[in-house]
């Protein structure tokens, strides 16, 4: 008996392609019907060794009439099917040999294959358990349950088929390192997963995901310096792969490696340039450093590539703001106060950035619509109030005074200093920037607002 293995999203669907003595000539006899199979199946073996896919697909048209219910010739048609895209003849003949052979292990993991295909989940799942009724331990199907459940953050119940398909199957990597990943995932043993993964990398030296997986282990543990040589080792293996650059950044980060943080990163940017995080960790890179024009050239990647991610928009708004581009700014806030309404610094940046415009009925037609709801008693509506009405100020600089929370006391002193640098009072302006500066609290972006105010970079 000869094996053909075809190889499809996991599976190995094995199909027997029968030797057999040559029949004698006259009528079919058993042993004439199995001459034809033989011979069919010697002119598709050859087929699939030096031809096309296609071309093992059009010998089917041949087949001998005494063939056309070999279960093993029509799971391997369907298999070829699959293979070439060809879906819904692939699942026409499963569905007919699953209904003759209800209980067969690979017609049952064709049928899988075939349902994940048209990403048909929950059909897969249906076949997998019934795989899984028949062969518990089998570990294709418990591989690619476990496989299941990660992607739906299952991950107990995933670390456990991958767990059950390393009973039947020790060696195989794809078990060993779902295992890994959710024991990662559940961080609840370190140590087990450490030793999944090192069980990998003796299984398989160029193994980069094991690699790549031990170094987030040592960074858990803050042992950075180890986390970088395992990142080191993955990038080795897979040079292309811009997820172990983006760990390298953060490993270098770590270590205080700002050159060594900003070479990675810009690797992963280059490597993928339409995924917004390259550019997001460069952004927040150099503007730990100060590097105020390179943020921003980054926050502005950041939103192109990804709009919907918010976080961005606040860094954009301070640094455009810095970069006296104020309709950038104004844009940026509100962006940022679609999804924080009641974050009353962007509403006072927003209405700023219009006064810095000279746009003053802008400016009253925003504010307007932003007090409706506010509580009119409190220091936030008092300052919006401020930038609607354009006075007011006396009564506020008390009220400011006696605020008890320091970092609430801080935003509202940037925002009343900065309504009397909007208004040309400087001198005023420059007393209460000092008075935040002085109160040395940077746990308000306003703080470094007022930094710039003081000390302008």
């Amino acid at each position: 008996m000869k094996k053909t293995l075809i190889v499809i999203s996991g599976f190995f669907i094995a199909t027997s392609l029968f030797s057999a003595a040559p029949a004698a000539s006259g009528a079919k006899t058993e042993n004439s019907v199995n001459a034809e199979g033989v011979a069919f199946a010697e002119k598709l073996s050859r087929v699939l060794e030096s031809g096309t896919l296609e071309e093992a697909i059009a010998l089917f048209d041949s087949m001998p009439e005494s063939q056309k219910d070999d279960v093993d010739l029509m799971s391997l048609k369907a298999s070829l099917l699959v293979s070439a895209g060809r879906i819904g003849e692939a699942e026409k003949i499963a569905a007919a040999l699953l209904a003759k052979n209800p209980k067969d292990v690979e017609i049952l993991g064709l049928n899988a294959i075939i349902a994940k295909q048209k990403n048909d989940s929950a059909k897969m799942n249906q076949y997998l358990k019934q795989i899984i009724a028949i062969e518990p331990k089998n570990a294709d199907a418990n591989i690619e349950l476990g496989n299941s459940e990660a992607l739906k953050r299952n991950y107990r119940n995933a670390r456990d088929y991958y767990r059950t398909a390393l009973l039947s199957d020790p060696k195989s990597e794809e078990a060993l390192f779902g295992y890994g990943k959710m024991v990662y995932f559940l961080g609840k043993n370190d140590k087990e997963a450490k030793d999944i993964f090192d069980r990998l990398i003796a299984l398989n030296p160029n193994n980069a995901q094991a690699y790549s997986y031990r170094g987030k282990l040592e960074s858990e543990n803050r042992e950075y310096r180890s986390a970088r040589e395992y990142a080191l080792k993955a990038i080795a293996i897979e040079p292309e792969n811009s997820d172990f650059y983006f760990d390298l950044g953060t490993y270098c980060r770590y270590l205080g490696d700002f050159a060594g943080a900003e070479e990675a990163w810009t690797k992963a940017k280059n490597l993928d340039p339409d995924y917004f995080l390259g550019y997001a960790y460069l952004a927040g890179l150099y503007d730990e450093q100060n590097k105020a024009q390179e943020a921003l050239e980054n926050y502005r990647k950041v939103v192109e590539k990804n709009p919907q991610y918010y976080y961005a928009y606040e860094s954009l708004g301070i640094l455009a703001w810095h970069d006296k581009n104020y309709d950038e700014a104004k844009d940026a806030f509100e962006e940022a106060r679609k999804k924080n309404t009641s974050n009353v610094s962007y509403t006072l940046m927003i209405a700023a950035c219009y006064m810095k415009k000279n746009n003053y009925q802008g400016c009253k037609s925003f504010t307007e619509k932003a007090m409706k709801g506010m509580d009119r008693n409190s220091t936030e509506y008092l300052l919006v109030r401020l930038y609607h009405d354009q006075a007011g100020e006396a009564a506020l600089a008390q009220k400011i005074q006696n605020e008890t929370n320091k970092t609430k006391k801080g935003k509202y002193l940037y925002y009343f200093a900065l309504y009397y640098d909007l208004k040309g009072k400087f001198d005023l302006a420059q007393k209460y920037y000092t008075e935040i500066t002085d109160m040395k609290s940077p746990m308000f972006f306003e703080y470094r607002l007022a930094q710039w105010e003081i000390e302008p970079s």
